[in-house]
């Protein structure tokens, strides 16, 4: 009877014994790629570490040797002092920088949505071919066209002036964007606008009332790439802004480090300043991007 009752009971404890090893197996495989994932994640960050420590330390521990990782003093007042630093005019730069982002967004999303719909839900001749087209439009350098379109403008007597960085991305948008709503677009049911068109719904109001409510990840997705691009520009305003009083904060920042390139202190408090609201807006924007590259990629 014991006998018996040991092999009846063999199988279960065996599997019993091969379920904890299985679970054991994927702890230790979960704990191998969060290790991995912390140790990429520190080689990543540990740069903007270092630059906001150093926006705290004072000049002279700066150039200590030793280094120290972390202020043995900490100095808030490098950021007041680096702001209002004599020949510059950081607030300014600041808001021109904000201007130029808040007048080109709207046009960004309004003219790629459209584009958009037109590739995705139009039938017309040479889509496909004019498809390729912007889609090539991707791989050239805007070094390319920066000549052409600098006579453009220096013609229509826009130099010096916020038009050159705000006018063009009502033409179009980009055909990155165009390309990524484009591909959301394509997952919405034509259902939908079979039902709208049947209603007596023009193509307009199908994308008004139908395809923007619907795209919200991925026009996040727009908006939050648009922002970094405009925020981070350098070469535009370089080019088509030749008055201090118009810089960017990209062109103040470089303005800022030739005038005063010894200060690192105040350098680095200038250029945390400058990261810090990008790397806020993506951690509260990052469900959206995610998601909207991810349903943009689904279907060709």
């Amino acid at each position: 009877m014991i006998q018996t009752a040991k092999a009846q009971s063999a199988p279960g404890w065996t599997r019993q014994r091969d379920e904890r090893a299985h679970k054991q197996q994927q702890l230790i495989g979960k704990g191998i790629v969060y290790g991995l994932l912390l140790l990429g994640a520190s080689v990543f960050t540990l740069p903007l570490i270092v630059m906001i420590s150093t926006s705290f330390k004072s000049f002279n521990e700066i150039n200590s040797y030793p280094p120290t990782f972390l202020p043995n003093t900490w100095i808030p007042e490098n950021y007041l002092n680096a702001w209002n630093f004599p020949n510059t005019d950081f607030p300014r730069w600041t808001m021109n920088t904000i201007i130029i982002l808040a007048a080109s967004l709207p046009g960004v999303l309004l003219t790629s949505s459209l584009c958009a719909y037109g590739f995705a839900r139009l039938r017309f001749p040479g889509r496909n071919a004019w498809f390729l087209a912007v889609l090539a439009s991707i791989m050239l350098p805007p070094q390319v066209t920066l000549i052409p379109l600098y006579i453009l403008f220096f013609r229509l007597g826009w130099l010096d002036s916020f038009l050159p960085l705000i006018v063009p991305p009502w033409f179009g948008g980009g055909a990155l964007n165009i390309f990524l709503i484009r591909q959301f677009f394509m997952q919405i049911p034509r259902d939908l606008d079979e039902a709208a068109i049947i209603d007596g719904a023009s193509h307009f109001t199908i994308w008004r009332k139908i395809y923007l409510p619907l795209s919200r990840p991925v026009m996040v997705t727009v908006a939050l790439l648009t922002i970094l691009t405009t925020w981070n520009d350098f070469l535009g305003p370089l080019i088509y802004l030749t008055s201090p009083r118009n810089y960017t904060l990209a062109l103040g920042l470089n303005m800022f480090q030739g005038l005063f390139i010894t200060r690192t202190d105040y350098i680095m408090a200038i250029s945390s300043l400058m990261v810090i609201p990008m790397i806020l807006l993506f951690i509260f924007a990052q469900r959206y991007i995610v998601r909207g590259f991810v349903t943009s990629g689904l279907k060709g």
